[in-house]
């Protein structure tokens, strides 16, 4: 017997669970881990597209100041400008540059000339500002090097800056040429279109204020922006850099949503997974003790139990057959006919059967077989086949229920051969009631032949001439007598030897005239009469003749029992035969007392009898060998008083 699995450790049940909460969360790293990588490039890219406008402005402030030292001398030089230098000035004072004016001073700080020309409300409006101071001019001359102003309003809201660039000739100072800057066109004019796309970019002064912007619209709120010193020109000026909220970078949105939409996939169906494992667990469960119950049930029957395919294989015994044919399931499953149960004598009948069952089953009466056990022993089988159905409502075999009748046939066998013993019985106890009858009956042909015998030997004693006729006469008179004791005593002999029932096709109506002559002594005696009304033409039936003839004289006996106490002229049982649809129906009609009620329902019961002489048995056997001829025995009131016993027998079709 196997042994019960063991149950699973708890780390086993919580296993799967542990590895989902690992998986979930190695889901939610990696969701954090992208957007930290997404947020820290977008950081780096930042930092790096400042760097790189640090570096350009710077390199562009200084290519500036380059500029004006190299065509500075040209502007302090006495005459009329070149028209090199002019178009120096105006490439200088091109929109890109953000340069907002240049103004050339002398050694001495005063103002040479400018571009485009100064005018009185420029200075008014500038020296609201901080208006360039000698301290720069001074510190430039100073140290040799272009030196940046602070920021500072002008007219229109704008904010300007100044560079000093001290200019040189043949190592003497000779001036300065100072480029005023507007904040705004330097911001709006000197970063390219894709930097303007990604950032807005503002100058703020030292007090936070914003003094210049690229676009006047804020960003959204955004986590990346950058603040650094606007040096050059310093002064506590700083830039703003701040990331505008971009598009919608829908490939690691949709790949984020996917993983959160499949973890939560994930986690749904693991749910549900772990209700069907419960319901499939209780299932299971519940299958295997229905599978234990519904073997235990297969396994305590005496019923033997036989699946087989299509073919004709076995796929399945159960126990009872196994017992009941004397071979194991192991030697039996699988097999094909000829099985090793059939009994070779009967080979040939059991291959027909066989074919027969795989054609369309068993009738439902069930087929018997016979069949030999291992062990040599034969056994008589009842066999049931019914179609196997499968779950998918296909036929895919035969179960069988296999009954073995041996006992129940060789009872059978025994209750016939007794049945047999207590019919012959019956007869012999008949013609004991009717052996005073039938010595008188045979009494009279024997004194007849005694009697002839007699004449003929004084004839010859007397010595006359003996007349060849008369003596042919007398003899013929004494055949017809030995004649006639000799039919009675086959009779007699017929109605009361014990033989095996046959079934031969017989005439009612001469079963019913044999009868009559049989019992047509005693009802002599007995004062009574037998009157017939028989149908002519009646189809033959096959039937025992003796039997039936045994029927009809316990059937006349009883009503002539029953008139016993009668008058003379109400002494007559009287027989009918008739054809009735597929029914050939015999009436033995008396006019006797009747049957009482209560008689009536116990009138066929095995030991009743209302006769102090009497078994009981002879309506009961009378019952049993009309069922054995697939007919029946009933009764019904006469209308003319007494009782009318009705026998039907079925026609066999021609």
């Amino acid at each position: 017997m196997d042994k019960p699995a063991a149950a699973p450790a708890v780390w086993q049940l919580r296993l799967p669970y542990l590895s989902l909460v690992l998986f979930l969360a190695t889901i939610a790293a990696l969701v954090w881990l992208t957007r930290s990588y997404d947020e820290e490039n977008q950081r780096t890219t930042l930092i790096s597209d400042v760097l790189w406008m640090e570096q350009n402005m710077r390199f562009h402030l200084d290519r500036n100041a380059a500029q004006l030292a190299q065509i500075g001398p040209e502007l302090l030089a006495e005459g009329e400008r070149q028209p090199s230098t002019d178009a120096s000035l105006r490439q200088l004072l091109r929109a890109e540059s953000g340069l907002a004016r240049i103004i050339w001073l002398n050694a001495e700080g005063r103002i040479q000339g400018a571009v485009p020309p100064l005018s009185d409300a420029h200075l008014i409006g500038e020296s609201r500002g901080s208006v360039p101071s000698d301290s720069m001019f001074r510190l430039g001359r100073a140290i040799g090097r272009p030196v940046y102003g602070p920021a500072y309003e002008v007219a229109g809201g704008d904010y300007h800056f100044e560079v000093h660039v001290p200019l040189y000739a043949e190592g003497a100072f000779t001036g300065a040429a100072v480029g005023v800057y507007s904040l705004q066109s330097l911001v709006v004019r000197e970063l390219p279109w894709w930097f303007s796309e990604r950032y807005r970019v503002a100058v703020e002064d030292a007090d936070g204020r914003e003094i210049a912007a690229k676009s006047k619209v804020g960003p959204l709120s955004s986590a990346h922006e950058y603040r650094m010193a606007f040096d050059p020109p310093g002064h506590g000026l700083s830039m703003h850099i701040t990331a505008y909220r971009g598009e919608t970078r829908w490939i690691p949105v949709l790949l984020i949503a996917s993983l959160v939409l499949l973890s939560g996939i994930i986690v749904w169906s693991v749910w549900q997974l772990r209700r069907q494992l419960a319901r499939r667990q209780a299932a299971e469960q519940a299958l295997l003790k229905e599978s234990a119950f519904r073997q235990a049930m297969e396994d305590s029957l005496l019923t033997g139990l036989r699946a087989r395919d299509l073919n004709g294989r076995i796929t399945y015994v159960n126990p009872a057959f196994c017992r009941m044919v004397g071979y194991t399931a192991a030697e039996l499953v699988g097999r094909t006919p000829p099985m090793p149960y059939w009994d070779p004598e009967h080979a040939e009948r059991t291959q027909e059967l066989h074919e027969m069952i795989m054609a369309g089953g068993t009738p439902l009466e069930g087929i018997e077989v016979r069949l030999r056990r291992k062990d040599g022993q034969r056994l008589d089988a009842l066999v049931f086949e019914a179609p196997l159905i499968d779950s998918q409502g296909a036929h895919s075999g035969w179960m069988g229920s296999v009954l073995d009748i041996t006992e129940q046939k060789r009872a059978q066998e025994l209750a016939r051969q007794q049945e047999e013993r207590l019919q012959a019985t019956s007869r012999l106890i008949t013609m004991g009631e009717m052996a005073s009858t039938l010595a008188h009956e045979l009494n009279q042909p024997l004194a007849a032949i005694a009697s002839y015998n007699s004449g003929c030997i004084n004839r010859l004693e007397s010595g006359r001439e003996i007349d060849r006729a008369e003596l042919r006469e007398v003899h013929a008179r004494l055949g017809r007598q030995a004649q006639r004791a000799g039919e009675i005593i086959r009779r007699v002999h017929d109605f009361v030897r014990r033989s095996e029932p046959k079934r031969i096709p017989v005439d009612i109506n001469a079963i019913i005239r044999d009868a009559v002559e049989l019992i047509e002594a005693d009802a002599r005696k007995r004062r009574m009469r037998v009157s017939t009304e028989l149908a002519a033409r009646l189809p033959e039936i096959d039937a025992d003749p003796v039997m039936i003839e045994q029927i009809i004289v316990n059937l006349v006996r009883n009503g002539m029992d029953a008139m016993r106490d009668n008058p003379p002229a109400r002494r007559t049982v009287h027989i009918l035969t008739r054809q009735e649809d597929d029914l050939l129906v015999v009436r033995v009609a008396d006019l006797g007392c009747g049957i009482p009620p209560d008689t009536a329902r116990r009138l066929f019961e095995p030991f009743f009898t209302t006769k102090q002489e009497g078994m009981g048995m002879g309506l009961n056997i009378c019952r049993s060998i009309a069922e054995l001829h697939r007919g029946r025995l009933g009764f019904e009131p006469n209308p003319e008083g007494g009782t009318i016993f009705i026998l039907s027998l079925p026609v066999e079709p021609a």
